[in-house]
C-alpha cells in the first residue's frame, strides 16, 4: 500500500469511529472464494473502530440443497412464496451459512454471535395469493444488536425470523438489512452482491441520489436482484440512512476501496448533497491554496496570498465530493462593467476526466447571467485550448478587458492569452426542461 493510500483512509477514520454499517452478503458472493477477503475487509473496518452488522442471504445455498435432494422449492430469495418444503431448507441452509461466516470472522480474530433479532411475521395474502412461511420485518431487537456491538462482537443475522409464538419465517435479506440499518441509525448499507451496481451505457454509476434512483426503478427494468437493492437503498436513504452502496462481492478490497475513496468503485444512493458547489468559507482558504499550489508552481494560475483570497471571498466557490475539496473557480466583477472574469478555475488531479472543469465553467457562466453581466472572460496561458474547445471561448485583444483588469494585465507580464464569451440565462421554457 502507498502512503498516499493510507493518507486517503485516515480522513474518513475521524468521520466513520463509532458509526454503524450494516453490511449484506448475498449468498452467491457467500459461495465464491472471495468471502474470506470480504471477512479480513470487515477486520480492517473492526480495527477502526466502526461497528458491523453482518447480515446474509441464502438464495444460492438453498437452490443447491434442493438440487442435491431432489426437492422442488417455491422460492429462493425470500420474496415468493414459501412452502413447507422450501422452508425447512431455508432454515438448513441459513445456519450452515451462519456457522461457516462465525468460522471466517474467528479466523481473523473477531468476534462474532448468531443474532435472533428479527422478529417477523406473515407476509400475509397479496393479489389472492397466500405467501405461506414468507415474513417480513414486523420490529427488531435493538436492544440484543447493541448488547453485541457495545462489547466489540459482530452480530450475524441470517434471512430468518420469529414471531412472538416461536414460528420461523423466510425473510429477505435485503430488507433485513435496511430494517436493522434503520433500527440502530447506521451510518450505512453495504450490498455485497455477484455483479456490479447499476450501469448505464456500460458504465457503473458511481453516485445516484434518491430522486434518480426512484426515477429508474420506474422506468428501466433491472434485474430483480439489483432492483431490489436500489428499491431499499432509495428506501433507506428516505429513512435517514445517509449512504447505501451496492458493490461486487467477488471483486477483492471492493468494501475497503468503496468506503475509503471518493469515487468508489459500485454504486452509492446517497440522501444528502454528495457533490455540490458551495461558496468558499475562511475556514476553506487553506485547503484552496494547498488545491492549487501545484498548478501555480506550474505557472497555470497566479499566486493568490491567503489575504488575496480572503479580500474577496464571496468571489470564490469549490467543488465538494463527500466533503472534500477536488476543484475551485472564483467570478470577479468589475464595478459599472457587463464584463466577469472566470478565474482560479482548477480541478484537482484525478478528477480532471470527470468533467468537473466544465461544470464549474457552466457554474460560473450562469452565476455571471443571474448578476447581469453580459460577458464571462478568462485569461490564460496554457489552459486556453480547454476553454475554446469546451466552453466555446474566442480569443479577443486584450483591449477588449474592463480597464481596471486591463491594467493589471499589462503590469503582470504574463501574455496571457484572453479568451471570452457570451452568456444569458436560459429561457424559461429551457429552464423547465433542465429542471425536469
Amino acid at each position: 500500500m502507498k502512503v498516499s493510500d493510507l493518507r486517503g483512509i485516515l480522513q474518513y477514520v475521524p468521520r466513520f469511529r463509532e458509526k454503524t454499517f450494516v453490511v449484506e452478503i448475498d449468498g452467491d458472493v457467500i459461495a465464491s472464494k472471495n468471502l474470506g477477503n470480504i471477512l479480513l475487509d470487515l477486520a480492517v473496518l473492526r480495527s477502526l473502530n466502526i461497528k458491523v452488522v453482518l447480515v446474509h442471504g441464502a438464495a444460492r445455498q438453498i437452490a443447491a440443497l434442493a438440487k442435491e435432494r431432489g426437492v422442488e422449492v417455491s422460492n429462493t430469495d425470500g420474496t415468493g412464496i414459501t412452502d413447507d418444503p422450501t422452508l425447512t431448507l431455508s432454515i438448513e441452509a441459513a445456519i450452515q451459512i451462519t456457522n461457516d461466516i462465525m468460522q471466517g470472522l474467528t479466523s481473523v480474530d473477531l468476534r462474532a454471535a448468531y443474532a435472533n433479532a428479527i422478529i417477523a411475521h406473515p407476509f400475509g395474502i397479496r393479489g389472492g395469493v397466500d405467501y405461506l412461511q414468507t415474513g417480513k420485518v414486523e420490529r427488531v431487537d435493538t436492544h440484543a444488536l447493541q448488547l453485541f456491538l457495545d462489547q466489540g462482537i459482530i452480530p450475524i443475522i441470517p434471512p430468518i425470523g420469529f414471531d412472538g409464538e416461536g414460528k420461523t419465517f423466510r425473510v429477505n435479506s435485503d430488507s433485513i438489512a435496511f430494517e436493522v440499518a434503520e433500527a440502530l441509525r447506521a451510518t450505512k448499507i453495504i450490498y455485497l452482491m455477484a455483479g456490479d451496481g447499476l450501469c448505464q451505457k456500460g458504465e457503473i454509476v458511481r453516485q445516484i441520489s434518491i430522486a434518480e434512483t426512484e426515477e429508474i426503478l420506474k422506468k428501466r427494468k433491472l434485474p430483480p436482484n439489483l432492483a431490489s437493492k436500489l428499491e431499499f437503498g432509495a428506501h433507506a436513504c428516505r429513512n435517514n440512512i445517509p449512504r447505501v452502496h451496492i458493490l461486487n462481492g467477488l471483486i477483492n478490497e471492493a468494501l475497503l476501496s468503496e468506503v475509503f475513496s471518493h469515487d468508489g468503485i459500485g454504486t452509492m444512493v446517497y440522501s444528502n448533497e454528495y457533490q455540490q458547489i458551495r461558496r468558499v468559507f475562511k475556514k476553506d482558504v487553506r485547503g484552496v491554496m494547498t488545491l492549487i499550489r501545484e498548478s501555480v508552481h506550474n505557472e497555470e494560475l497566479i499566486r493568490r496570498t491567503r489575504s488575496d483570497i480572503i479580500s474577496s471571498i464571496d468571489d470564490y466557490w469549490v467543488l465538494e465530493i463527500d466533503r472534500t475539496l477536488v476543484g475551485c473557480v472564483a467570478l470577479h466583477c468589475y464595478p459599472g462593467e457587463v464584463k466577469g472574469e472566470l478565474a482560479c478555475l482548477y480541478v484537482a488531479k484525478g478528477y480532471g476526466d470527470q468533467g468537473f472543469g466544465q461544470k464549474l465553467m457552466a457554474f460560473v457562466e450562469r452565476l455571471a447571467a443571474e448578476k447581469g453581466l453580459k460577458k464571462v472572460f478568462a485569461l490564460s496561458t496554457q489552459a486556453f485550448s480547454f476553454f475554446q474547445q469546451k466552453g466555446g471561448y474566442e480569443e479577443v485583444p486584450p483591449e477588449e478587458l474592463p480597464p481596471a483588469r486591463l491594467e493589471k494585465y499589462k503590469a503582470s507580464n504574463r501574455h496571457s492569452k484572453v479568451l471570452m464569451k457570451d452568456v444569458e440565462l436560459p429561457s424559461r421554457s429551457k429552464r423547465k426542461r433542465h429542471s425536469e
